[in-house]
């Protein structure tokens, strides 16, 4: 905890807290306008194929339909979160089991659903592709042939590098050192192979949207993680100016991604310009699992040099990232490139990420953004080397671990590194090292780490003082669940020397707030919170100007606190913010502060920008550690205890922090042993709760939090980013205690019993 200090490191409860407990917030699920209609979408039940006929005629005649749109009702523009390869309705073909084809608003929900059953569609089908390798093959059906017309979108996604004529969008390689070289001089090479499954973010809140067009203008009421690249969108989609469009985002019941690019809001918006009327969707379960988007699975293969002593010489690394029918998953595997190697000093490094499309559910960002599968593949192989040359693996990671001033996996000078300080933290908590007094348990230790996010992170904050001396904050960043909106009040009531519930947060809101690219990457408490303390700062100069002049003292020696500016020295001569206020309506105008933050350029102080292109700080590390006991009758997989070390820089609040490292180790864990969306020819088929599961609280371990705080200078009050870097490590984490316990090494995740089993009855019957 920071001395002097009255708001910032301490444990307070979210401002919403009592609203969410008590069932009085509105979900995107809960609005609800006059005259409202309910839209449905038709979507393709095949994985490829050509679109011959679509026939509405028979929808029509259904009572209480008011409207329908296809391809041919929207603008044919283009658009997408990475590249722009899709429409809002799919024109000549489909390319997933799920694609939209049209959509209806009917005086009700049920209505709406039967229509759309109405509709009839004439499709020839499409030889379909599955697989990434079978994709990338010269004779596989190309799902995109005209790729290469494609424009990258808005977003400044580093690079994009489609291969002509094939089903790859993306191919990218980074290169450090002289690999070839450091492999024919390393006493050791290891090379493995992992694998990980596609997994659905699972958030609890299903997608839900409200359109509602006037005349030339658009209010759009979403559960979404970006505000105003939304509206980008969508303006760019209808032909709109921006100022005609307002995105209002309501309250979030989770997202992890999974809501960080329009899903439903060009259906609503299209059904209500078509209707004049106000338009609400929501997603089914079994359309957020068919039909929304998944993560981005991976095949990884590992090949490291290393000595005899331990010391890693050269790693390189070949990742197969699938992104299904679009191409979102770029920024996954853009990441790759960066924080795949490790949170280690590895001299040669050569890092190929290749991206493919299949007829699937699409791949988009989910929490960890690519970083998840490399860690899984890394983490893995780091206890292999370990056993192979008799190492301790922790040992092994603290002889390799990052120091402050290295050279870190992309070629920056690392900063504020931790790595070492975590995992002997996390070693000490799981007491590695001491004896287990059972003989199917097992420890394990991992290390991790994450890159900041860069270029196009740009975040705005707006302070105003109101005439009672309250402060009102206004920030474009969505509050999905994380608690971020009670986190940026206190970094304002800080700055401002006001209590917590005297600052109204208004947050996501295009109409009344700043730009900010949203909330995605761990990036709202750095950015964000650096535009907030920046905005408050600015309101704060204001006030003490004005004060100044009022009291007549310099404002050098001028101070806030309890809503009163006061002179330093000299408490009792003080001015209220409230006097302050009304001087300022009657002769000095509004208090407005304005703060910005993040965006390449931001850092200028930073010397390891001097050797890369990195434009941002905050590299995140940490190291988690489990203990896990095997059932040999059924290979299900207990974890015991679970440990979570992360330096966050400086706790903002502690309890959000603890919260989110326990979430994120939950995500973690369902990645490991639970979580896998299966397919059978294109189609999901475990589309329920029921199917595909996650964690429960009897499955979840204690989780033991562990909040290092070594500040970065760049952050706000010292503060880092947390929410991803927590599951980052404990896929990787369980399957090495696994093998500690019983001997089996696992590649492929989800490390479910009937695989565990498996393997264990394969090396029983090797003996």
């Amino acid at each position: 905890m920071a001395s002097g200090l009255k708001i910032i490191g301490h444990s307070m409860p979210r401002l919403d807290a009592k609203e969410i407990v008590t069932g009085r917030v509105k979900f995107g699920v809960d609005i609800t306008l006059p005259g409202m209609l309910y839209g449905k979408v038709l979507r393709s039940p095949i994985p490829h194929g050509r679109i011959l006929s679509l026939d509405v005629s028979e929808a029509e005649r259904l009572p209480g339909v008011v409207a329908f749109v296809t391809a041919k009702d929207v603008p044919a523009n283009r658009f997408g979160f990475a590249v722009k390869d899709e429409t809002v309705f799919a024109t000549d073909k489909v390319r997933y089991i799920g694609d939209a084809v049209a959509a209806v608003a009917a005086v009700d929900e049920k209505t709406a659903s039967r229509a759309a059953e109405l509709i009839h569609v004439e499709y020839q089908e499409l030889p379909a592709v599955f697989d990434p390798e079978a994709a990338m093959q010269k004779d596989a059906p190309l799902i995109h042939p005209e790729m290469l017309k494609y424009k990258p979108a808005r977003l400044l996604i580093g690079a994009w590098n489609p291969v002509e004529a094939t089903n790859i969008v993306h191919r990218a390689e980074f290169n450090k050192g002289d690999v070839e070289k450091a492999f024919s001089e390393a006493d050791l090479i290891f090379e493995d192979t992992f694998a990980t499954k596609q997994t659905h973010h699972c958030y609890i809140e299903p997608h839900a949207v409200v359109a509602k067009a006037d005349f030339d203008r658009v209010t759009v009421w979403s559960c979404a993680q970006q505000a105003f690249p939304l509206r980008s969108c969508l303006a760019e989609i209808f032909g709109l100016a921006e100022s005609k469009i307002r995105v209002i985002v309501t309250k979030v019941g989770g997202g992890f991604g999974g809501k960080i690019a329009p899903r439903l809001e060009p259906y609503a918006v299209a059904l209500s310009m078509k209707s004049r009327k106000p338009v609400k969707i929501v997603m089914t379960r079994i359309e957020e699992f068919t039909a929304s988007a998944g993560s981005a699975p991976a095949v990884t293969t590992v090949k490291t040099g290393v000595n005899k002593d331990g010391r890693l010489v050269a790693r390189e690394m070949r990742m197969v990232y699938e992104t299904g029918a679009y191409a979102e998953g770029l920024p996954p595997s853009n990441r790759a490139l960066k924080d795949s190697s490790g949170p280690y000093k590895i001299p040669n490094i050569r890092i190929s990420s290749t991206l493919v499309y299949t007829n699937k559910l699409r791949a988009t960002p989910l929490r960890g953004l690519g970083v998840p599968e490399a860690m899984w593949a890394v983490e893995s192989q780091m206890d292999m080397i370990a056993l192979k040359i008799g190492i301790d693996p922790v040992e092994l990671r603290l002889m390799n671990a990052l120091d402050e001033g290295d050279l870190g996996p992309n070629g920056d000078v690392v900063h504020g590194v931790s790595v070492k300080s975590c995992l002997r933290k996390a070693a000490e908590a799981i007491r590695w090292g001491q004896p287990i007094d059972h003989p199917l348990r097992g420890r394990a230790v991992v290390a991790i780490h994450k890159s900041p996010t860069t270029y196009g992170s740009m975040s705005g904050a707006a302070v105003s003082v109101n005439e009672d001396g309250t402060i009102g904050l206004f920030v474009g960043a969505s509050d999905i669940g994380q608690g971020s909106d009670t986190v940026l009040a206190q970094i304002a009531a800080e700055e401002l020397g006001v209590s917590l519930e005297e600052v109204s947060v208004t947050s996501g809101d295009t109409g009344s707030a700043p730009f900010d690219q949203g909330t995605f990457s761990s990036r709202v408490t750095l950015y964000t919170g650096t535009a907030v303390r920046s905005a408050a700062q600015d309101a704060k100069k204001r006030l003490k100007e004005i004060a100044s002049r009022m009291l007549e003292i310099a404002e050098d020696d001028l101070d806030v606190a309890d809503k009163c500016v006061f002179a330093v020295g000299t408490p009792e001569k003080r001015v209220t913010f409230e006097d302050i206020m009304k001087h300022c309506h009657n002769y000095e105008g509004v208090i407005l502060g304005r703060g910005w933050g993040g965006g390449k350029g931001d850092w200028p102080g930073l010397a390891h920008r001097k050797d890369s292109k990195e434009a941002a700080p905050g590299w995140k590390y940490g190291a988690q550690a489990v203990e896990v006991e095997v059932d040999p009758e059924t290979g299900v997989v207990k974890v015991l205890k679970l440990v979570s070390v992360h330096d966050v820089g400086r706790a903002l609040n502690p309890l959000a922090v603890e919260g989110q490292i326990e979430g994120g180790a939950i995500i973690g864990m369902g990645f490991g042993l639970f979580e896998e969306l299966s397919y059978d020819q294109g189609k999901v088929s475990n589309p329920t709760f029921m199917d595909y599961l996650i964690p429960t609280a009897l499955e979840i371990p204690r989780i033991i939090p562990v909040v290092v705080e070594q500040p970065l200078p760049e952050g706000p009050f010292g503060a880092k980013g947390i929410g991803e870097l927590s599951l980052l490590g404990v896929a990787p984490a369980i399957a090495n205690a696994i093998y500690n316990a019983v001997g089996v090494r696992m590649r492929d995740l989800p490390l479910k019993p009937e695989k565990v089993l498996a393997a264990m009855e394969e090396k029983h019957a090797q003996r």
